[in-house]
């Protein structure tokens, strides 16, 4: 009986991780993934400022050299995964509160592969910049560690 209470939370807890990985839309069109598609408005580009004691709002940029397509991820405001046509830049605003402003939340991108000079596949080479400053990269895609930021307030 308790293997069964306890195999049933179980799944009742994984149910409820899936259903909360979707990505949230906020519009019914899908972007094309060539476009670059800021989500932040001018008054967004403050940098690390506090508003109204709201917290911190940064501006992040993850963008991934190379040409062609490849898939990447990004965890920025959520996790994405998409096939994107390279050169790729995406534009986040980040308000961070609570204990994010100390503890801090981890803004990444991992890239896909692209043909290399030699004709081998290579990670895809990838930035990440906050508040205009350059934070996290992969060495112009030698390392195949991804990139990626612990974002304070």
């Amino acid at each position: 009986m308790r293997k069964t209470a306890t195999l049933t939370i179980s799944l009742l807890a994984a149910g409820g991780l899936v259903t909360g990985c979707g990505s949230e839309t906020k519009d019914a069109s899908p972007a094309k993934a060539s476009e670059v598609s800021p989500s932040i408005s001018a008054s967004d580009e403050t940098k690390g400022s506090a508003s109204g004691g709201k917290g911190a709002r940064h501006q992040v940029i993850f963008e991934v050299g190379g040409t062609g397509t490849a898939q990447v991820m990004w965890n920025g405001n959520s996790n994405h995964f998409e096939q994107v046509t390279l050169p790729w830049t995406k534009k986040e605003s980040m308000q961070l509160e609570g204990a994010e402003l100390k503890v801090g939340v981890t803004v990444s991108v991992v890239p896909g592969s692209v043909k290399g000079p030699d004709g081998m596949l290579k990670p895809a080479p990838c930035t990440i910049k906050v508040d205009g400053k350059q934070v996290a990269d992969n060495q112009d895609g030698k390392s195949a560690k991804p990139c990626e930021y612990k974002l304070k307030g």
